[in-house]
């Protein structure tokens, strides 16, 4: 689990280096792994039913294990998403996933 101090830094980084509005929406991918696609298609199920859109399932860069990448429009602090982390940590857990492997941001696409 990443340490709040650490998402704390991390928005402090962002305003800093970027030019998002940090307190708004913006894109946060969520990831996944586990040898066994299969029960990441079985996540990915899970996940799109509580509102999270699949971006891909694919081998890790060196196939030791697979990768589901799923994403969603958010507003988050570092608080909120230390608790978003927690309750992804949790469905890991709960569906047998090897782990959550974290999260990255960036600005939502104006597709």
């Amino acid at each position: 689990m990443i340490p709040l101090e650490n998402l704390e830094e991390m928005f402090s980084n962002m305003r800093a280096d970027t030019d998002w509005n940090v307190e708004g929406e913006l894109m946060w991918g969520y990831f996944f792994t586990d040898p066994d696609s299969g029960k990441l298609e079985l996540a990915a199920q899970r996940l799109a039913a509580m509102g999270y859109d699949l971006v891909v399932i694919h081998p890790a860069d060196d196939n030791s294990t697979n990768v589901l990448h799923v994403e969603r429009v958010e507003k988050h602090t570092p608080k909120t998403l230390h608790a978003r982390n927690d309750q992804l940590t949790q469905l890991a857990a709960e569906l047998g996933l090897e782990s959550y492997d974290g999260m990255d941001v960036g600005p939502v696409s104006d597709q």
